[in-house]
């Protein structure tokens, strides 16, 4: 018998292996990767669906608007799916969806049934992404979460390279079809990996849905969304762009109100009383702007100026690709050793440089030198994005991280719209006003280039002194 003064001895604590928890993490990269290739696939498919179809560029830009405000539709919702049907469940659904809405895609037979059909894709597709980073956020402990999140950098790095070039061998070597067919494989692996690794978890009590909430954020994202990539296309100046921007904001204001007064809010603005994680999620709109932008710009110039395919392009900014996820791992690691701060200046001060590199193309510049300049971009911008994620979600209450992802989210849709269409209306409006001087067209257009990545340079220098002011959170 033990003796009543002896104790027993605590069992070891098991050490928390990143090893241990990868087939999760892969699951989750699958799904995500799914999601973000089809924000790309479509772009170089237009051409070839206007023949097939016997349309025109407006309707057809439709099955990629549609998506993408399906996308802003549905990201609120995550953190209550996540809460009332536990993540895991959420997540596969969202991935059946996805593929359903894919299999649809590619037996389209009008551009009605397509945009339908993208709308459906999107409207599985909008949580996958905010829900994976809650998940891959909760199973990693606080010391660790930084390499973790940097691992599911990889989908955010591929989808914007592999897309394209996907896409574009499809459509020459195929047909447009398969396009969306891919998903399909891509999509069973998804959810044959969610459902054997995705780990359960139980469902949250008090889960009541927002209503006001859920009928605000429509009026309110996917209105603002909709409003930008109208005004950056038909001008800001347009009847319908105004009354979009209008309506939007009116109802953003109120969904402000009411989130603020929601003990179930959809979205968990609460989490802005944090200064820390205010000042986070401003920089990561200010480095979104300056980076989304930029990243549209490189195959434009190399297309439009160079005269490089689709397929040529993609390949030529594999380096910035590789450099990137190369950065986010180490930006993951010294994240958990040394905070947010001096990884995410150092990131922006090399995004800077690349920036100014970029400023200066000209029509001969060698490809060699211009492939050098994408990889210090992708070094910048694998320092920031993520390490911005990991502080913005570390800072938040420990709480409402299922409600604060969804947030970061439609944020960054938000965001991502708006700098595409600054960037491309200023570089529109630079190419034009050149051209009326009497510039040589190719002169004309390499200016305009000149001044919109001068543009995106002066928003990363605002980035870099906001990020002197970034302190490390609490682990908790």
């Amino acid at each position: 018998m033990m003796n009543a003064a002896e104790k027993p001895e605590p069992a070891p604590v098991q050490e928390f292996s990143v090893r241990a928890i990868l087939p999760v993490v892969f699951a989750l990269i699958v799904g995500m990767l799914l999601v973000m290739l089809n924000t790309t696939i479509m772009n170089v498919a237009i051409p070839r669906l206007q023949n097939d179809f016997g349309t025109g560029l407006k309707t057809i830009q439709w099955a990629i608007t549609g998506y993408t405000l399906a996308l802003s539709v549905v990201v609120p919702l995550a953190g209550w799916s996540s809460d009332r049907f536990t993540a895991k469940r959420a997540f596969l659904l969202s991935i059946t969806l996805f593929t359903a809405g894919s299999v649809l895609c590619a037996v389209a037979q009008s551009p009605a049934q397509l945009i339908v059909f993208r709308i459906i894709q999107g409207l599985g597709g909008g949580m996958v992404f905010p829900i994976g980073m809650a998940l891959s956020f909760k199973i990693a402990p606080p010391d660790k979460r930084g390499s973790i999140m940097g691992l599911l950098g990889l989908p955010m790095l591929v989808a914007p390279l592999l897309g394209p070039v996907l896409s574009g061998w499809l459509i020459e070597y195929v047909n447009w079809h398969w396009i969306f067919l891919i998903n399909l494989p891509i999509g069973i692996i998804a959810l044959m990996l969610g459902m054997k690794y995705l780990p359960d978890s139980e469902k949250k009590a008090n889960t009541k849905l927002d209503i006001r909430g859920l009928l605000l954020s429509p009026a309110a994202f996917a209105g603002l969304v909709f409003a930008i990539h109208r005004g950056g296309s038909e001008g800001w100046g347009d009847t319908y762009t105004i009354i979009a921007l209008i309506g939007s904001l009116t109802a953003l204001v109120l969904f402000i109100i009411i989130e603020l007064s929601q003990q179930n809010a959809l979205l968990e603005l609460r989490s802005f009383r944090s200064f820390d994680f205010t000042k986070g999620i401003v920089l990561s709109w200010v480095n979104q702007i300056a980076l989304f932008g930029s990243i549209l710009l490189i195959p434009l110039f190399l297309q439009q100026v160079r005269g490089f395919s689709s397929f040529e392009s993609g390949l030529l900014i594999i380096p910035q690709a590789v450099m990137s996820f190369i950065a986010m791992i180490i930006g993951g690691k010294l994240f958990d050793k040394i905070g947010a701060r001096p990884v995410v200046f150092s990131g922006l001060v090399i995004l800077s440089t690349a920036l100014y590199l970029l400023s200066g193309l000209q029509a001969d510049t060698s490809v060699y030198v211009m492939m050098s300049y994408f990889a210090i971009l992708g070094l910048g911008q694998g320092l920031g994005t993520m390490t911005l994620n990991n502080h913005i979600l570390q800072s938040a209450p420990k709480d409402f991280i299922s409600r604060v992802t969804p947030l970061i989210s439609s944020g960054q849709q938000v965001f991502v719209s708006f700098s595409v269409a600054i960037m491309t209306g200023l570089l529109t409006s630079s190419i034009t006003r050149n051209m009326n001087l009497g510039t040589d067209p190719v002169a004309a257009q390499v200016a305009g280039f000149h001044h919109t990545f001068q543009t995106a340079l002066i928003l990363a220098l605002c980035g870099l002194v906001l990020s002197l002011f970034l302190s490390k959170p609490k682990l908790k």
